[in-house]
């Protein structure tokens, strides 16, 4: 069985799903895209190829062999993207918890039945339907959970509207011990830079008391000062709104001082590595134009 662990982003990770791009399928159409960066690259003919983003996904699971990380995958659906495995479920302490994500996607939590049912039953929990949640906009930081969400009345014209305020009071119900707070994140269908799809597509803590952050990713601008308190201006590298367009934000920490990042995020990798951090670099310019990069990329089982 599997005694899931996960408290924070950045302990040792020890377990690990990685989601696939095996025979992601044809590329969709405008309608069919769930995002603005993905609408933009298809119309522009660059959208990414199935053999490109699977050499990039094998460098992520090469490095996660380097440092020992148990890596599930999941199991391959024919002609079915199948990247982004934050979305579907995610961890807090010892119960994953299955996303309610758009309905297109319910396949995905099938592919990866093999690891849930190595999971005690009781500590697999389902939202209520009307919970809408995606593990990218769910970040765990001590005796806090950070959620991303978005309340405005035309939450439902917004397929970049993923997490809703009944699953925040949800997961306030659940962990009763923890502080849930949450961040009005902006939202654009069309304009891939006004758009913070997820809160890691903007903020992410990194190491034991540093922080990637975004300001116009956040609707309320108090909210974000209360992040620049919370960790403290000097601990902040602030991206510009093409560095979160690139997703510099969503990079992946195997532990406190190792840090997976992409190859060209060069102004990150040298702050990364000037504050003492080991960065792992591999190439993924091809997955980020599907507006999700490594974090929305692994669903992390256990940390130490």
């Amino acid at each position: 069985m599997l005694q899931l662990h996960v408290n924070d982003e950045t302990s040792r990770l020890r377990t690990v799903v990685l989601g696939t791009a095996e025979s992601i399928g044809p590329i969709p159409t405008e309608e069919e895209a769930y995002d603005p960066k993905s609408i933009e690259h298809i119309k522009a003919g660059t959208y990414p190829k199935e053999e490109d983003m699977i050499k990039e996904m094998d460098a992520v699971a090469k490095v996660f062999e380097k440092y020992d990380v148990t890596v599930f995958r999941p199991k391959t659906i024919k002609d079915y993207n199948q990247i982004f495995a934050r979305d579907i479920a995610f961890v807090i302490e010892d119960k994953l918890i299955k996303a309610n994500i758009l309905p297109d996607r319910e396949r995905e939590v099938e592919a990866i039945q093999h690891v849930i049912d190595q999971i005690p039953s009781e500590n697999v929990i389902t939202l209520p339907e009307d919970c809408h949640v995606e593990g990218g906009d769910v970040m765990l930081y001590g005796d806090y959970i950070f959620v991303g969400t978005y309340s405005g009345p035309d939450y439902s014209n917004f397929i970049t509207a993923r997490t809703n305020m009944d699953a925040v009071m949800a997961l306030q119900e659940l962990f009763p011990d923890k502080i849930v707070k949450a961040f009005e994140l902006r939202k654009s269908n069309t304009n891939a830079k006004e758009n913070a799809l997820h809160l890691d597509c903007c903020f992410q803590p990194v190491g034991e008391d540093k922080a990637i952050l975004h300001k116009n990713g956040f609707l309320v601008e108090s909210e974000y000062n209360w992040l620049v308190d919370f960790f403290g201006k000097e601990n902040i590298f602030e991206i510009t709104k093409d560095e979160m367009y690139n997703m510099y934000s969503n990079v992946f920490s195997i532990s406190e001082n190792v840090v997976i990042s992409e190859r060209n995020f060069t102004r990150l990798n040298d702050w990364l590595r000037s504050n003492g951090f080991t960065v792992e670099e591999v190439p993924y310019a091809e997955i980020a134009k599907q507006e999700g990069l490594l974090r929305c990329s692994t669903m992390p089982l256990i940390r130490d």
